[in-house]
């Protein structure tokens, strides 16, 4: 008997195409648009093919040399987030209760830092870290740390970096105690007769339960951490000098400040196009990595 196949279905998702088309595609082809023109007001643009590209490549050239600076540093940064907050996201997971009412509480108190907006975050840790009103600039000061971020490069970076592991730490908390509690206690009452030491089970039992909320975490947090804009722009501003501008505050300059849309849009494409090429190589050498692992364990 063959089985009759409607195609009328398409029909239940065709809103779905229709208002992705709307909010993301129309808006990209704009800006693939602009990227290939120039303008000087007026709403009149002037054909200039791929040469914001060049220029935007081209560390000799103005736009190039502040791209890739301002490239450079968000490299350092992500690298810096995921270095501390993955680590202490699973040492903090580690350390919470499995059972009881602590669970709760320590659930909901993790989770505070999440519910603040980015801006309220930035503006918090500029009172915060203030030399003359704020407690942490004060105590710091007060010790002899001579701490001071508006103007000086070493106590921005610190600044920004502590801001971003106290707000987003939380979320790799999180993640990898959804993944401890999926663990079966089998597991560890398999580990506890064998007499396996803690490290031993961290190693054989939990970080490989822990690998999918892992890669979940990682992925978001260098997705975050490298198109961070609000939170230091609110606190330093881009400074001192260009010391904190990543490439979403010289992204923001160049189209609201000089209005040079052409330039932004072709810097906006080449971010979004490295941000999804390493997402890319993040996702697939920790899938990989994944799967060699259970295939070692059955050849052994």
């Amino acid at each position: 008997m063959d089985k009759t196949i409607n195609q009328k279905a398409w029909f239940l998702v065709l809103p779905v195409f229709l208002v992705v088309a709307f909010s993301a595609v129309l808006p990209l082809m704009t800006v693939v648009n602009y990227s290939m023109q120039d303008t000087f007001g007026n709403n009149q643009f002037f054909w200039n093919g791929v040469g914001w590209f060049k220029e935007l490549l081209d560390p000799s050239t103005d736009l190039g040399g502040r791209f890739l600076a301002s490239l450079g540093r968000n490299l350092f940064f992500s690298a810096v987030i995921l270095a501390i907050e993955v680590p202490l996201g699973i040492i903090v997971a580690l350390s919470m209760p499995r059972e009881g009412w602590s669970v709760a509480a320590c659930l909901v108190i993790l989770a505070l830092p999440l519910l603040i907006p980015w801006n309220v975050v930035g503006t918090i840790w500029q009172i915060f870290g203030r030399p003359d009103i704020g407690l942490l600039g004060y105590v710091l000061n007060h010790l002899g740390l001579n701490y001071n971020y508006v103007s000086n490069e070493v106590d921005a970076w610190v600044t920004v970096i502590v801001m971003d592991v106290w707000h987003w730490t939380s979320l790799v908390a999180l993640l990898c105690y959804a993944g401890l509690k999926s663990i079966p206690d089998a597991y560890y009452q398999a580990a506890q007769i064998d007499g396996a030491s803690r490290w031993a089970v961290f190693k054989a039992i939990q970080l490989p339960k822990m690998n999918r909320v892992l890669l979940i975490a990682v992925l978001l947090r260098f997705m975050d951490s490298f198109m961070i804009y609000t939170e230091p722009f609110v606190v330093t501003g881009g400074g001192p000098g260009n010391s904190t501008t990543f490439v979403s505050i010289e992204l923001v300059k160049i189209a609201l400040g000089q209005f040079d849309l052409g330039k932004a849009a072709a810097l906006s494409l080449v971010y979004n196009l490295i941000i999804l090429i390493v997402c890319w190589v993040f996702y697939t050498v920790m899938v990989n990595a994944g799967s060699e692992r259970p295939a070692k364990e059955g050849a052994a």
